[in-house]
């Protein structure tokens, strides 16, 4: 089995690179975060018989690594990740008009305040209470449920629970049912934070493919089969960052197929809402199963700064999860809580706007690449991002360029379990059209350096935590 270091690396990445190419590629993934300070990285003879090179070309490359404050070699310690100090920020470039396209994600809907306002009298009623609300309130999780029910899993408010945030009640699932040394079966492309989630309660990965056209259904269900994981994260409603849907019926035969390898499914409904054009309303994966665990949120929906999401799943186990959760958190905001109550009560009208945003959001992207010489976007029915094709792996290369030019752009291995997808990047379509413009402009000089054959300065890559 390949060290963790040469699955992110991919060997083919590394296969003839100079020291110094070598020291430069590590060095990105330091800063892009997929390495961690104070891993331990193979050793010099290890990690040369790995990648069939001399041992004294990766010596070389960690002494530069050294140099620089990238490693700290400890005689009889090995080598260990570390960063330089006082040399690399770990935030985004602190010019004034910085573009982060590591954020994907609108700003509040228009109907936000109003929803704020008329929230104030069901707050004030709660005065006399002791402010607490472990499950959530009532209003909350009988508007979450019937929205299940309209989608087509029927659903009773005993069967949510009101987290802060799906990312919170993922790692609260995690923390109720996880098990260290066991499998889980990802998506690869998949949301990086899922990934680190499932990383820190020590999951090993098994990734199973998606792009724009979709699944690779039968990959998917041989691996539930043959790998038999514990536990299944899939984003089934505009993926992100590919932005497919899975149809129905292969939704049923996922859902059979996991239950009958003992596989719990945490379905992530995080952009089930994010539609544009796509013509057709799939069955929530809610609707087949008791091992079927649904997250969602308002984030995507009303504004990333309402911290409000919910779990969905069969009574025993929410009373599982509510055994867990006062051991890191005694409930959600009730502000936030409020709120959700009035905005769930006018879907339509929120559906509506964030599919007219993310129109505009779409055109702007699909419009300004048009110039650019190589790259393809596919078409894009609602989500997040554009999930660009860029015609040869160079997605680290060109995130590192965008970085002079005072653009965020998370490379494509950011969204996967290794060094792989450097032919892609996400493209968010969540921003204002004047805001898109002038990203695109970036990206176009950027692109044009690479072409022009001017090489970035890996050093100028840091670490961006995608949204």
């Amino acid at each position: 089995m390949s060290s963790r270091l040469v699955q992110q690396l991919g060997a083919q990445n590394a296969a003839g690179a100079t020291a110094a190419a070598l020291a430069g590629q590590i060095e990105a993934l330091i800063l892009d975060g997929r390495l961690t300070i104070g891993e331990r990285l193979p050793s010099e003879r290890a990690l040369a018989f790995e990648l069939r090179r001399s041992r004294s070309t990766v010596t070389r490359a960690y002494d530069l690594l050294a140099e620089d404050g990238y490693v700290t070699r400890v005689q009889g310690g090995g080598t260990r990740v570390a960063l330089p100090h006082a040399q690399v920020s770990t935030a985004p470039p602190e010019t004034a008009d910085a573009i982060d396209l590591s954020i994907a994600s609108m700003d509040s809907t228009p109907g936000l305040y109003d929803a704020t306002v008329r929230s104030l009298p069901r707050l004030a009623a709660m005065r006399g209470t002791s402010g607490y609300s472990l499950q959530g309130l009532p209003e909350l999780r009988d508007a979450l449920a019937q929205r299940f029910s309209q989608r087509g899993a029927p659903t009773s408010p005993e069967e949510i629970i009101v987290t802060s945030g799906a990312l919170n009640g993922m790692n609260l699932i995690l923390a109720t049912i996880g098990r260290r040394g066991e499998r889980a079966l990802v998506e690869q492309p998949t949301f990086p934070h899922a990934l680190e989630a499932l990383r820190r309660h020590g999951y090993r990965m098994l990734p199973t493919p998606v792009d724009t056209d979709g699944w690779d259904a039968q990959h998917l269900m041989e691996l539930l089969l043959t790998g038999r994981p514990h536990i299944g994260y899939l984003i089934p409603d505009f993926h992100n960052p590919t932005g497919a849907s899975l149809p129905d019926d292969v939704r049923a035969r996922i859902a059979a197929t996991a239950r009958s390898a003992g596989t719990h499914l945490i379905v992530d409904e995080t952009t089930a809402e994010l539609d544009i054009d796509r013509g057709w309303s799939p069955t929530p994966m809610a609707a087949h199963g008791p091992h079927v665990l649904t997250i969602g949120s308002m984030s995507k929906i009303a504004w990333g700064g309402m911290r409000l999401g919910w779990i969905r799943a069969d009574r025993a186990l929410i009373a599982r999860l509510l055994a867990v959760r006062p051991s890191f958190e005694l409930g959600t905001a009730l502000l936030e809580q409020c709120i959700a109550v009035e905005l769930l009560a006018d879907m339509p009208v929120l559906t509506a706007h964030v599919a007219q945003r993310l129109r505009a959001g779409r055109e702007a992207v699909a419009g300004a690449l048009t110039g650019f010489d190589g790259l393809r976007m596919a078409p894009t029915p609602g989500g997040l991002s554009a999930w660009i094709d860029l015609g040869a792996p160079m997605s680290t290369r060109l995130s590192l360029a965008a970085r002079e030019h005072g653009l965020v752009l998370p490379p494509g291995p950011r969204f996967a379990t290794g060094g792989v997808l450097e032919r892609r990047v996400r493209i968010p379509i969540t921003m204002p059209p004047d805001r898109t413009a002038e990203a695109m402009r970036r990206l176009r000089l950027a692109w044009e350096d690479l072409r022009g054959g001017t090489e970035p300065d890996s050093r100028a890559l840091v670490r961006a935590a995608v949204i």
